[in-house]
């Protein structure tokens, strides 16, 4: 298998390639979380590194996936001091006190249940971060820099919230 890289770029050091015998395996599970209020930022990634190593797969895709429109998944620095300034970043480009048609219940007509909150803040929020992240996985290893973790970011109020790891590998 070889490289592509583009035109002026230096070969990488080094390409581990998987076994052309190998069978390729997918592997799902998912992870059951309570939050806090958001913006809250929870480290998952030790249980996404659990979920790997039980899944003996060694070469692959890692995709991390929340399954909520108000709720994110990113790859952060895990630094108290920046985590805080993150959460203030977004309450201030989408504050909960502001006016939204979203939370405007005598308009709105779609997608309503009786008990339906008031979070036109965390739907704006989260439209600015991610659902989802893939990470490389090579020699049974997520490939993240050394700052790096997987957080999954609450956007809305305390509740359950299910993320999804997804494995496709050898």
């Amino acid at each position: 298998m070889a490289a592509i890289r583009a035109p002026g770029l230096s070969a990488l050091p080094s390409v581990r390639e998987a076994s052309q015998g190998g069978a390729f395996s997918f592997v799902h599970q998912d992870l059951e979380y309570r939050t806090e209020l958001g913006p809250w930022l929870l480290d998952i990634t030790e249980d996404v590194r659990q979920v790997v190593l039980e899944s003996g797969l060694q070469f692959g895709q890692v995709s991390v996936f929340s399954n909520h429109t108000t709720a994110a998944i990113r790859l952060q620095e895990h630094e108290p001091l920046l985590l805080e300034d993150l959460k203030e970043l977004l309450e201030s480009i989408a504050p909960r006190e502001r006016y939204y048609r979203h939370n405007d219940f005598s308009i709105r007509t779609v997608n309503m249940h009786p008990d339906e909150p008031k979070n036109g803040h965390s739907h704006c929020q989260q439209i600015l971060l991610s659902t989802s992240e893939t990470i490389p996985l090579i020699d049974g290893e997520l490939q993240m820099g050394e700052y790096q973790s997987v957080f999954l970011v609450e956007l809305d109020s305390a509740r359950d919230r299910r993320v999804t790891v997804s494995i496709l590998g050898m």
